[in-house]
């Protein structure tokens, strides 16, 4: 679903003469070619990295890498922990496409989503057999031929929750296929995850030509609930649905949803944790790292007004 990556696409903070970044890469790459060859071979990668971070903790000076590289091979210790479930993009906010679609809502679609890639279903969610590629729906832009999704379809993985990721990355190295879908034990669709959602647990945000900076999201969905930024104001979200904010909260300067739900409860909550309000609306984390809440499923909700709202955008 997302673009290829290229070493243009993803960001630093350092001058093109500056020479510790292609070190830090080819011992990143060191350290995938040799992650999987046994216990010994991991531990003595991890000794390696984790002599690194504290040579930069002690000298930052005299250290090979600066605070990006430092952070990335943090990251790295980090993604030996991580399992499918932990990264994957949840049901709620998978797109795909019915294998019968015509080709200009087709074309249409892969306009408004942004994505390079999108799952092509039967019946619905549950029933993905594959994945279409916009470069290979280009040649039916001058071509009188109907389009038949069956026959140009791409393959995807089909894995677990708790399948490590590591494993995963292998996976897609060796299969060749950078989609994979995370299934339940009643074989549904519980997430999915692209080569890139790997690369950005390292790397951090991976940003294209087709990232356009925007403003916090508020989606009302329809059955009812809101999917929302974290970062969406309490005043607009009131706008909305009425005051929701007690006296005591008021006084506290919460500005934003997340900055509520983070009052609520002290901490930054894990993905999947349910919040209630006094109000009795209901807050789902759906995205959070350990630095901040990302996103929310809002429930329990009474919209104040039918007047259109200018927060986000009304989801069908």
């Amino acid at each position: 679903m997302t673009t290829p990556l290229s070493s243009d696409s993803i960001k630093t903070n350092h001058s093109p003469d500056d020479h510790k970044p292609p070190r830090l890469w080819k011992f990143v790459k060191n350290i995938f070619t040799n992650f999987h060859n046994g216990p010994k071979e991991s531990e003595t990668i991890r000794h390696a990295i984790e002599e690194l971070i504290e040579e930069n903790h002690v000298d930052p000076d005299a250290s090979a890498f600066g605070g990006d590289e430092n952070s990335m091979l943090r990251n790295i210790l980090k993604l030996r922990k991580l399992t499918a479930y932990d990264i994957m993009i949840p049901r709620a906010d998978i797109v795909g496409i019915p294998v019968d679609i015509e080709f200009e809502d087709l074309v249409k679609f892969f306009s408004q989503e942004g994505h390079s890639r999108i799952p092509i279903y039967k019946e619905n969610l549950d029933d993905i057999i594959g994945v279409v590629h916009i470069r290979d729906i280009l040649p039916y832009f001058s071509s009188d031929t109907k389009i038949n999704l069956e026959t140009i379809k791409r393959d995807v993985l089909f894995i677990a929750p708790s399948m490590p990721v590591l494993d995963l990355l292998l996976e897609m190295r060796l299969s060749r296929i950078h989609m994979a879908l995370v299934v339940d034990e009643f074989g549904g669709i519980d997430g999915l995850i692209t080569i890139e959602d790997v690369v950005e647990e390292i790397v951090g945000e991976i940003e294209d030509e087709h990232d356009i900076p925007q403003g916090p999201k508020f989606i009302e969905k329809h059955d009812g609930t809101i999917i929302a930024d974290a970062r969406v104001l309490v005043e607009d979200f009131e706008n909305y649905a009425g005051s929701i904010l007690t006296e005591e909260e008021r006084q506290q300067d919460i500005d934003t949803l997340g900055g509520l739900v983070f009052s609520l409860i002290g901490r930054i909550p894990t993905r999947g944790e349910l919040i209630t309000h006094s109000s009795g609306i209901a807050f789902e984390i759906i995205e959070a790292d350990p630095r901040r809440i990302k996103r929310l499923r809002i429930s329990n909700v009474s919209r104040k007004s039918e007047e259109k709202v200018t927060i986000g955008e009304k989801s069908s």
